[in-house]
This record gives C-alpha cells, structure tokens and sequence, in this order.
C-alpha cells in the first residue's frame, strides 16, 4: 500500500470529544422512560454503531413499544439537547487540525451519529469549517463496522483508498477502515481502551501524537 498520505478521515465520537458517557446518560435516561434499568456494561459492541443499529437491538431486547426510528429519533434529541454544554474537546483538538492542513492534508470526518448531532458537536467545538467533508452513517447503507463510510468519505474527496488514514477509538472502527482497505490510527478514550485492536497501524494516547506518527512514515 503507497505510504503516501493525502488526507485524514476523523471519526468523531470518542476522538474529538469523549461524548460515550454523554451517550450513555442519554440512553439510559430513554429507556427508563419504559421502564427498563440500563447499565454501560450491556452493550460494548455499540460502540461506532448507529443509532438505527442501536435501537434495533435494543427494540428487540426489551420488547419495547414504540419503533426503532421513533427510539432514535427520540435519543437524538437527547443528545443534541445536553451537547452545547457538554462538549469539551480532547486534547489536541483543534491544535492539531489546523497542524495537518498546514502541511496540506485534506480533513474529512465520518462518524456513525446522525447529522443533526454531528452538526451541533462541530459548533459546540468551534470546528464547524474544519472538514472538508462529513459524512453521518445515516448515509450510507450499512455502518461501522461495515466500510461504507469511509468508502463514501474517499469517494467525496476524490481519493483511492491507499492515500487516506482513519483516526478510530473503537474496535468496530478500525474493523470498518481495515474493510475499506485504509491504514488506520486507534487513538482510544476511556470507554473502549480495552478493546482489541489488532490490525491497527498505529496507537496512539492522544491526538496530539498523530503528527509524529505521521512524521515517522517518513523515518
């Protein structure tokens, strides 16, 4: 695979905000409303999932009236109504951003959450002209950890995929990178550190290791 990097495809989640315990507040919150007491350690697999996937699952699970997109529907609401003042941004973000244009790579951003809560991160975050492009897994058939999103990622950049580089913090991530044929850089928060992560091209602690890892390919 050419060693040559044109541009940095950024999950969101997890990566430039530790949103998982934000999510978790939410779900749990949701499914108390029908009488079902939800624990964090009940569903690691969701990590990178959509919330289409999620519900569905959960739907199934607890025989739950109302249907899976009213289900999503309803926790995407959640979300975007506790994100304004829950956003903090982990390290290296937006430092390191502005690092990889200068040195002109291209951003894009593919994350499995919903446009809705994909916008109001990235302005609540102050990077709202940060990306070139972004893609929410609602657009695509299937998500993570399926390739559809970092496929469609290159595809809208005009890219093959030898000269993109995924940054994950979840192993349904890097699984989806790895289908796509892209190199990919596990930068893990603290829900999913303990995941496997074999296969990955790099680990790294924070973002703001990333322009050295890059730097090394060149070593």
């Amino acid at each position: 695979m050419p060693l040559t990097i044109r541009a940095i495809i950024f999950d969101m989640d997890g990566v430039l905000l530790d949103s998982e315990p934000l999510h978790f507040e939410a779900t749990r919150d949701l499914l108390a409303e029908h009488g079902v007491s939800y624990a964090p350690a009940h569903d690691e697999n969701f990590f990178g999932c959509t919330d289409r996937d999620v519900f569905t699952a959960l739907k199934a699970r607890y025989r739950l009236a109302p249907g899976e997109r009213a289900l999503a529907e309803a926790w995407i609401a959640r979300v975007v109504s506790l994100l304004p003042a829950r956003a903090v941004p982990l390290a290296g973000v937006p430092e390191v951003l502005v690092r990889l244009r200068e040195r002109g790579l291209r951003l894009a951003l593919a994350s499995s959450s919903a446009p809705a809560i994909i916008d109001t991160t990235l302005m609540a975050l102050g990077l709202g002209n940060d990306f070139e492009v972004r893609v929410s897994g609602h657009e695509v058939a299937k998500g993570k950890p399926s390739p559809d999103i970092f496929l469609e990622a290159a595809r809208r950049l005009g890219l093959g995929v030898g000269g993109c580089v995924v940054i994950e913090d979840s192993m349904n991530g890097l699984r989806a990178a790895l289908a796509a044929g892209m190199r990919c850089v596990v930068v893990p928060c603290p829900s999913t550190a303990h995941q496997d992560f074999t296969g990955a091209a790099g680990r790294i602690g924070t973002l703001e290791e990333l322009p050295g890892w890059i730097n090394s390919l060149d070593d």
